[in-house]
């Protein structure tokens, strides 16, 4: 399975398959960006190999209404999410071997541990109100 591209009408689709149980990796990119190009590739094989979790590209000019809000600082940017917990938001390296050891580091933690680290942890909390993509899909909705 590979990453599906949101657009205006599969909102409701990403909306659907967002429950508490599935894990949801995001990538935030532009159509113009070289970099995000090239990251597809990567962002697909690594869908290939996490067949249990939701990938899905958000081009942000595309989707600004869905994530106009939210501070992309560059690219590629991803966010994942399970439920209504963001485990990470932010820009990382162009490599499959990073994208993969952040994807396994997240998804093996246990929900205490996540959930644990959000009140203790700034940029965590932040994340919790700025970032979350089932919520501001619902709004959307």
């Amino acid at each position: 399975m590979t990453s599906f591209t949101l657009d205006h009408h599969n909102r409701a689709a990403l909306s659907d398959l967002m429950t508490d149980e599935v894990w949801v990796v995001a990538c935030l990119c532009a159509a113009w960006c070289g970099s995000c190009r090239d990251y597809r590739a990567i962002f697909d094989a690594l869908a290939e190999q996490h067949s249990d979790k939701k990938f899905i590209w958000i081009d942000i000019e595309d989707q600004a209404e869905v994530v106009g809000d939210f501070d992309v600082d560059d690219f590629p940017t991803l966010l994942l999410q399970r439920g209504d917990t963001v485990a990470f938001f932010g820009t990382v390296l162009p490599s499959l071997s990073v994208a993969e050891r952040l994807l396994t580091a997240r998804a093996t933690t246990r929900d205490e541990d996540l959930s644990g680290a959000i009140p203790t942890n700034a940029e965590y909390k932040a994340w919790q109100v700025n970032n979350n993509l089932r919520r501001v899909i619902k709004e959307i909705l």
